[in-house]
């Protein structure tokens, strides 16, 4: 049993750094990608890379247009809510704040959701999520940025965290969502359009990776990109994700219950079942719990304190206002297994198949597609 480490088994570019340079090559300012007159990030939510290669005969477009060096990591802990606030501010975890899918406010004791949470649990998302986005950047600097989304996320939480600065254009049709992000480019120059995929993310988690229904939203997707893989003249257009996603069969579920003693001490779960954040009673302590875990635990998991993974590095810098939101412990699963506090009367997210969330490759490995003016 271990800490937890970043995965060094994912080579590529930093997630943090597609969008900065792609605002910087409109300017011709960018130090790997060449200058574009607009440039279209189009994110297709739970694409790892390896599951592209995987399955490149249900997406033969997108697997032929990435090459092996196209690739690049996700965050810690990658997790949808992380990973797109990294993508689309630049800035760590411990920055922006968004540390895993159900983090404590530690100024009301309450866990929150990041994704959906926010007018259920009472954040404001201007002050929750602090950090510029790529959009407020883009307006400063004279460009015009756009999002090409589905129309229910418009007016949420999660897009006024994270997508503000920018005009939102619904689109529910996956393929007209594509062509509109790229009209929406070829009509101007120094335009920054952001188009915005959840549709297999949403099957891997119904279905898994392995089922038809995620294979046929793979195949759709494909279909949807071919326009994007030969822009118009100018338009540079990156193609990636916000994580991978791995299947966990139900005999790899670790169910929490009374009487557990990993539970000693702990007050509250947060995170998700592949990356869990335990918020302890006060006067526990995080070493000793940590200590349980890693006996009871086998090879299971991976577990840090809060201590730790801040010294690690696997936030990046923490930011004061964000240490609180991080566990006082750590729990990364290894392999396919998740863990769920079976305590709970919702055993909804039980039923999941595709998961993510911790440092596997599976995981944290995503597609740099880069075409049109980007491509080379």
């Amino acid at each position: 049993m271990s800490k937890i480490l970043p995965n060094e088994a994912s080579a590529g570019r930093d997630l943090a750094g597609v969008a900065p340079e792609m605002l910087r090559s409109l300017a011709g300012e960018s130090t790997w990608l060449p200058a574009a007159r607009s440039a279209v990030l189009i994110v297709v939510d739970g694409l790892g890379s390896i599951q592209l290669r995987a399955h490149r005969a249900h997406a033969r477009r997108l697997a032929d247009a990435m090459p092996k060096k196209h690739i690049a990591r996700s965050v810690f802990p990658s997790t949808t809510a992380a990973a797109l606030t990294t993508l689309l501010t630049g800035a760590a975890p411990g920055s922006h704040g968004l540390v895993g899918y159900r983090v404590l406010d530690p100024d009301r004791g309450i866990l929150a959701n990041q994704l959906n949470g926010y007018e259920r649990d009472g954040l404001d998302p201007v002050t929750w999520q602090r950090e510029e986005t790529i959009f407020e950047r883009a307006s400063a600097r004279g460009f015009t940025p756009f999002v090409v989304g589905m129309g229910e996320y418009r007016g949420s939480g999660l897009t006024a965290a994270i997508l503000r600065g920018a005009e939102y254009v619904p689109e529910n049709d996956l393929a007209q969502r594509v062509r509109v992000a790229l009209a929406l480019a070829a009509a101007a120059p120094g335009r920054l359009v952001y188009c915005y995929v959840p549709e297999l993310d949403k099957a891997g988690h119904a279905r898994g990776v392995d089922s038809d229904e995620w294979r046929a939203a793979l195949e759709a997707i494909d279909a949807a990109a071919a326009p994007a893989l030969d822009p118009a003249d100018g338009v540079g257009v990156v193609v990636t994700a916000d994580h991978g996603m791995v299947d966990v069969p139900r005999h790899r579920h670790v169910l929490l219950q009374d009487g557990d003693p990993r539970l000693a001490g702990v007050a509250q779960i947060g995170g998700e079942p592949r990356m869990l954040h335990l918020y302890l009673d006060a006067g526990a302590s995080a070493d000793e719990v940590a200590a349980t875990w890693r006996a009871e635990s086998g090879a299971s998991c991976d577990v840090s304190t809060r201590d730790e993974a801040i010294g690690d590095g696997l936030f990046g810098v923490v930011a004061p206002h964000v240490r609180g939101r991080i566990g006082d412990v750590l729990v990364a699963a290894r392999g396919a297994w998740a863990f769920y506090d079976d305590r709970v009367a919702d055993k909804g997210p039980q039923r999941m198949i595709g998961q993510h969330g911790s440092t596997t490759p599976d995981e944290t490995s995503v597609p740099l597609i880069r075409r049109g003016a980007y491509a080379g």
